[in-house]
């Protein structure tokens, strides 16, 4: 699929950031030009924290959907993460989750399998793969001060590096930047207006902290979630992500007036405190590896550039530079990998050299974008203080459909396999308007509602109380 073309000189494309979205934006890109990637950091040569990126401390899961687009990049990328100690988590296997309505999901087979293990470890491994390949050159700590061209095309970016400026010509230009994105800066200077945005923030603060799983649990746990109500302000939540190494990646967060703290003492009654104490119980039995870390930036931001009046020719925003999501839902990471393939696929249908290319591209990675923020939006929205206006009428009806939806796959494990398809962004939102999940939200057989968590005996005797 990634065979190069020697016939005629190739192309230049330049992205912009190093990390995640930025290295599957240059492998798709690798098919079809030489790729430059801009990086204003030094990248760690292995699985270690990343300067710039704070939300890698917290709790991460790649779900199926992200799994397929990224192993769609890079083939068998998942059997190497396996290699490094990753583990794929089959949901609802190996997963104890209590819905944000009340409810524990059921534990059954299914074919929904996400891939779990440290965001280090993720980036580490996806980096190795991609620098690999001959025709991605990475520019470390050099920063884009601005786009080349005009507002009808853009023709390079402008960088700073070892105390120069240099300008490096290039076909198409991709910000991959993140939240810290200056596009819509940049294209202001060239004239193009404003494009729409919106913010969501429910003033989530999220607490990590590192532990070594005890005993048996060191080989195989299952991911323990206790997720926040946003019926309830203030919406309080957790999970405990079992990673490589035998530890465990327990993640707390609280909306304004119920946020965790730093402080160690009170990091396991935080967790006792929520809407079940699961959590607080087996983290009492494990080892604390780390201190609590904390994270403030955890606003849902879109930018609409895909309804942009004007938009140059040779430049393309992606990422959470388009849209940054509240990490707790997990869907980031998979929107920028489909993101990604969307790419590599609008390029490879139409051309590098199409004119019209690069406002067909930004369509394309707003339908992934979409999908992520509707997810996290109709959840968030209902905070207090999360919107000026507060939360619109779709809004409010995606929440309450969300609910439903829910609360029918608590009972039926056919309804929560199309829950999951969603959930895991395997297919859009409109799945839960199918009438197979219509019709079992509405009168489908029902199991009842588990009464506790849905552990083994095994499982569960690691919730005693130590000794």
């Amino acid at each position: 699929m990634y065979e190069s073309d020697t016939s005629s000189p190739r192309d230049t494309a330049v992205v912009i950031g190093g990390g995640m979205t930025g290295m599957l934006a240059a492998r798709a890109l690798a098919l079809f030009a030489d790729v430059v990637v801009i990086e204003r950091d030094e990248l760690p040569a292995g699985p270690e924290p990343r300067k710039g990126l704070p939300q890698a401390r917290h709790a991460h899961l790649l779900w199926a959907g992200g799994v397929a687009a990224l192993e769609a990049l890079i083939p068998c990328i998942g059997d190497r993460l396996v290699e490094e100690g990753a583990w794929r988590a089959g949901i609802m296997t190996d997963l104890v989750s209590k819905a944000p309505s009340g409810p524990w999901f059921h534990r059954f087979t299914t074919p929904t399998v996400n891939l779990v293990c440290s965001r280090d470890l993720l980036d580490a491994t996806v980096r190795w793969a991609v620098l690999r390949d001959e025709r991605i050159t990475l520019r470390r700590r050099a920063e884009v001060v601005g786009l080349a061209g005009t507002a009808s095309r853009i023709t390079g970016v402008r960088i700073h590096t070892g105390g120069r400026d240099e300008t490096i010509p290039a076909r198409i230009v991709v910000d991959a930047s993140g939240r810290s994105s200056r596009a819509t800066v940049w294209l202001e200077g060239l004239g193009i207006p404003p494009v729409p945005e919106r913010t969501v923030d429910a003033g989530v603060v999220y607490a990590s902290r590192m532990f070594k799983a005890p005993g048996s649990a060191a080989d195989r746990f299952p991911i323990v979630n206790v997720q926040a109500d946003p019926s309830r302000a203030p919406g309080q939540g957790g999970i405990i992500l079992p990673v490589e190494d035998g530890r465990w990646l327990v993640t707390l967060s609280g909306t304004r007036g119920g946020e965790p703290t730093s402080d160690p003492e009170s990091f396991a009654g935080f967790a006792k405190g929520l809407r079940h104490p699961i959590i607080g119980d087996l983290i009492e039995r494990a080892e604390p590896l780390t201190d609590p870390v904390m994270s403030r930036s955890t606003a849902n931001t879109r930018r609409y550039f895909e309804k942009a009046a004007q938009w140059p020719e040779g430049f393309v925003v992606v990422g959470d530079a388009v849209a940054a999501y509240n990490p707790v839902y997990g869907h980031g990471l998979t929107a920028a990998a489909q993101g990604a393939v969307a790419l590599d696929n609008t390029i490879l249908k139409y051309g590098l050299h199409r004119e019209g290319l690069s406002r067909r591209l930004q369509k394309a990675v707003a339908r992934p974008v979409g999908n992520a923020w509707n997810l996290a939006v109709g959840q968030d929205a209902l905070y207090p203080g999360a919107t000026e206006k507060g939360p619109t009428a779709a809004d409010r009806f995606g929440a309450a459909l969300v609910d439903r939806a829910v609360d029918a796959g608590a009972r039926s494990p056919q309804a929560q396999r199309h829950l999951l398809e969603v959930m895991s962004m395997q297919k859009p939102p409109t799945r839960l308007f199918s009438p197979g999940m219509l019709f079992r939200m509405a009168v489908g057989k029902k199991r009842p509602h588990l009464d506790g968590p849905p552990l083994t005996a095994a499982e569960r005797s690691m919730t005693a109380p130590a000794s």
